[in-house]
């Protein structure tokens, strides 16, 4: 096969490759304790791949994604409280702020596994068709878009941190015993986990991917660079945009989900406005336009603020801080756009014909006879 023939597969392999590393390599390379960090990156690279596809290639800059994060993420860990609680009973933390309080109406749906499943997708296709509806067909974009959904963010992370009864406030939602049944001290059942969501995180970027070469692909990028010339063919921009908005929004809730089992607990700080502008720093980082750029700048995020974030918490935010400016100004298309820049210029040296060789010098009778 020619290159030219292998060039439109080369992301597909690239999947593969980063399935092996994830599903074999680091399962028998890493310990339990990377292996639950390795999985918390997991979770914030399934979110920044649907950052990448609304933003890098939407044109959306979608800073408010603490929302569906935050969606996904209470759902299962009120699943999980009322599991660790047992049947009938009352999570501790509402015993604690009134032992004759009874469980609210919206907790008790969460008692089934099947409800709390189809909860974690319905819940962000249902808020962000609403408000992508809402945001798209009055052609509200750019700033005035992202300050609106950076806004909705902050909203809901003061919202559960005032209604300490009902979401147990700043202090969250933790001590979760099991995980659908599985008991989550066990390893085995931490590396199950772990497996899940590194296979959600090749499924999402599969998705991308067919999403990436298809028509609707095609129609984002349009929309995104000309969208006065897409309504002109027929096309409802509106339409295209919101479809990409709520993909974005069901992996940011996948991504919640997935992250209240490997972490063990889930408080408004990880939902909130500090949030979101991480996911969209490590989506910066690697470069938006890219398929696998968002993950992995996202993973690079999630392990500086795990590594240095601990050992030196007051000196990350700035490092952090100086990486965003850097790539902003040098690097405006992310660490990726390195690699991308590297390949081309192979592959123009490649199909660059050589100079051919000079031709000797003509005598001064030829010239005279040319010049007759």
């Amino acid at each position: 096969m020619t290159m030219t023939k292998l060039k439109p597969w080369l992301p597909l392999i690239g999947i593969g490759v980063f399935a092996v590393l994830l599903l074999v390599v680091a399962p028998a390379v890493l310990s339990m304790h990377w292996i639950n960090n390795l999985g918390k990156y997991c979770c914030w690279a399934i979110a920044a791949v649907g950052i990448g596809l609304a933003w890098g290639r939407g044109g959306m800059l979608v800073l408010g994604q603490g929302v569906f994060f935050g969606l996904g993420a209470y759902a299962m860990a009120m699943h999980m409280t009322l599991e660790s609680a047992g049947p009938d009973s009352l999570p501790v933390f509402m015993i604690l702020y009134d032992p004759s309080a009874s469980l609210p109406v919206f907790w008790e749906p969460f008692r089934s596994p099947a409800f709390t499943l189809v909860a974690i997708i319905a819940l962000p296709v249902i808020v962000a068709s609403v408000l992508g509806f809402a945001l798209f067909k009055r052609r509200i974009k750019g700033a005035y878009f992202a300050i609106l959904s950076q806004a909705l963010a902050v909203a809901l992370a003061v919202l559960i941190s005032s209604t300490i009864r009902e979401t147990g406030g700043d202090t969250g939602l933790s001590d979760f015993r099991y995980f659908f049944g599985f008991v989550l001290e066990d390893d085995a059942n931490k590396m199950m986990i772990f497996m899940i969501a590194a296979s959600l995180l090749i499924a999402c970027l599969l998705v991308v991917w067919q999403l990436n070469r298809s028509r609707f692909g095609e129609l984002l990028i349009a929309t995104r660079d000309a969208e006065e010339r897409v309504r002109f063919l027929g096309y409802d921009p509106a339409n295209i945009k919101l479809v990409a908005y709520v993909v974005a929004a069901v992996m940011a809730s996948i991504a919640g989900a997935m992250f209240v089992p490997i972490v063990g607990i889930i408080t408004p700080a990880e939902i909130g406005a500090s949030a979101s502008i991480l996911m969209i720093a490590g989506v910066a980082l690697g470069g938006r336009a890219s398929l696998f750029g968002p993950a992995l700048g996202a993973m690079a995020i999630g392990w500086g603020q795990s590594s240095l974030g601990s050992s030196w918490p007051s000196g990350w935010v700035y490092i952090l801080g100086l990486v965003f400016i850097l790539v902003t100004l040098f690097l405006p298309m992310g660490l990726s756009s390195l690699f991308s820049k590297a390949k081309n210029a192979v592959w123009r040296s490649r199909r660059t014909p050589p100079d051919p060789d000079p031709a000797p010098a003509a005598s001064a009778p030829v010239l005279e006879e040319v010049a007759k």
